[in-house]
């Protein structure tokens, strides 16, 4: 087993990482290292987030500065703010015991006129993102001219958020470079077309299979209504006693909700998105590593950059639209060896796209039952009960109160003092769970049956569209409205809709008549349809909804 020194690393960059807890080299770092420590050489690394790419390139990046030359002579390029300041934060813990190489993060969100003076200061390394980068360029207040080195990390996430122009731009101003390292957890068709573009025979390292899980996280789903889905949000953090980790949304809005939400309900959590500014992101992520927060809720692009050590859970509270996205959300846990769980709720609609994702990552993601609030309430009791069982009472002080606590106590047995302590505790689970009901979706059509390839059939596809209808997911109602109401689908569904302050995610098929139509709605909020609906007025009649298998017949 190779160590840091074998692969040619100095020795004050080595004790400097030794402090830090590293001991061996990962295999993207074994791999990496030893090449870019030639500096002449291009690079094309492809490996999962959290193996360990900062160290891979930053520790040969700090070796190969000549810190004689008051020049900025290697420039890291990154997606956003957070990651660009991670590795800066990276590159000075690795060299506490090195000849300090200097360093400055150029980013958006912070004064730009504070950076241009750091820049002035003197730099050997610049550490950026793409569109403060390319403003210092139009500024003239940076000097690419001299860089040997250029590192654009997160390469794939660069791409998808529209940075292709931009990396193209600042890779122009840099024409007098060495070697250019690419580093990137997928292999997208744009991120080929740029190592093609730019790259001369890069040597070319791939951890792993390309865009396939990390072995150390294990991927789980639960299959849920739509309408349930904060419901199940809450029931999945409340079983995961000790949770600690990041739930991911697709909006900014949504993330603010759903962080409104259970910090309402007492939950340790707060919201990450792009609406924050840099005092204020520093804030929160200041707090989750201290797990002063027991969650935070973000967008992707807000997580991107997040290097947070122990985060046991990444939970999808909304599935990405790309699938790729995903292999960077779940990256957020089981980093550097350790491992990690990542959770998704998935609704039947989303099964069929829920199944590339597991194909892309070449693994199986495991259906898991929604926790009844039963089970819920035997978790919180025996981790209160261990909880309990590991209060430390070795304190002195509380000799001084053993007389007053033994009076008091006195007309007490041991269970009843047991039961007033559980409840004191355990009350609040215990009220809300107490009515619960069960949140499982039994879907058993088609949608949910693979075959022994991993692989939906043509034929299958078919029977899940057929089945679809008859899952017990959905009620059918039936409504006394149709086509001579004025209504054709699109209104149709628009009206029942705004009736009923529900959305359009819930609603099914829908089938209209003349006098009448037929709605198929998702279980859980076939009521609240039904309740909105009835009784209200239309051009003079009353609107009459119930379940389709209990209207009387007619002729």
């Amino acid at each position: 087993m190779k160590t840091f020194t074998d692969l040619g690393l100095e020795d004050g960059l080595v004790q400097s990482i030794t402090t830090l807890g590293f001991t061996t080299p990962t295999p993207i770092q074994e791999q990496a290292i030893p090449v870019l420590l030639e500096g002449t050489k291009d690079f094309f690394g492809l490996a999962q987030t959290g193996t360990g790419k900062t160290a891979s390139f930053g520790l040969p990046l700090l070796q190969l500065i000549d810190k004689k030359v008051n020049d900025i002579q290697a420039l890291v390029v990154s997606p956003t703010r957070e990651l660009c300041v991670q590795i800066t934060k990276d590159l000075q813990n690795y060299q506490k015991k090195y000849t300090p190489v200097h360093v400055v993060a150029v980013y958006g969100g912070d004064s730009i006129t504070n950076q241009i003076r750091k820049l002035h200061r003197g730099a050997h390394v610049v550490v950026a993102t793409a569109g403060r980068l390319i403003d210092l360029i139009e500024r003239k207040a940076i000097d690419l001219n001299k860089i040997k080195y250029i590192v654009l990390d997160e390469a794939d996430e660069m791409l998808n958020m529209g940075f292709r122009e931009d990396i193209e731009l600042i890779l122009t101003h840099t024409p007098r470079r060495d070697s250019m390292w690419l580093f990137s957890a997928t292999m997208s068709p744009d991120v080929r077309q740029v190592s093609k573009r730019f790259m001369k025979t890069p040597h070319e390292v791939s951890i792993g299979k390309q865009n396939t899980a990390n072995a150390n996280i294990d991927h789980q789903y639960f299959l849920c209504d739509h309408a349930n889905r904060y419901e199940v949000l809450k029931r999945i953090i409340d079983f995961n006693v000790g949770m600690y980790g990041i739930i991911f949304a697709q909006t900014k809005v949504d993330v603010q909700r759903v962080a409104e939400n259970l910090t309402r309900e007492g939950y340790e959590i707060e919201a990450l998105h792009g609406d924050l500014n840099q005092n204020q992101r520093d804030k929160v992520m200041a707090r989750f590593r201290q797990k002063s927060l027991q969650l935070i809720v973000a967008t992707d692009v807000a997580a991107r950059g997040i290097d947070v050590q122990g985060i046991t859970h990444v939970i999808n509270f909304e599935l990405p639209n790309d699938p790729e996205i995903y292999t960077h959300r779940c990256g957020r846990t089981g980093r550097a060896g350790s491992t990690g769980i990542c959770l998704s709720l998935v609704t039947s609609k989303e099964l069929f796209r829920f199944r590339r994702i597991e194909k892309m990552l070449q693994t199986t993601i495991h259906k898991i039952d929604i926790p009844s609030g039963k089970d819920i309430c035997r978790k919180q009791f025996f981790h209160f009960i261990d909880k309990l069982l590991k209060v430390d009472v070795t304190h002195k002080e509380y000799a001084t109160y053993l007389p007053t606590l033994q009076e008091k106590f006195a007309d007490l047995t041991k269970e009843d003092i047991l039961q007033r302590v559980a409840a004191l505790e355990f009350d609040r689970f215990l009220q809300y769970y107490e009515n619960s009901i069960d949140l499982n979706v039994r879907n058993n059509n088609a949608q949910d049956r693979r075959s022994t390839s991993g692989r939906y059939s043509e034929d299958s596809r078919s029977e899940s569209r057929t089945a679809y209808s008859r899952s017990g997911n959905y009620k059918k109602l039936f409504i006394n409205i149709g086509g001579v109401d004025g209504f054709h689908k699109a209104s149709f569904l628009q009206f029942i809709l705004d009736m009923s302050n529900l959305k359009k995610e819930v609603v099914g098929k829908i089938d209209i008549k003349d006098r009448n139509s037929w709605v198929e709605i998702e279980s859980g909020v076939a009521n609240k349809m039904i309740q909105s609906l009835s009784g209200k007025k239309i051009k003079g009649r009353s609107i009459r909804v119930n379940y389709a298998d209990s209207r009387p017949s007619t002729s």
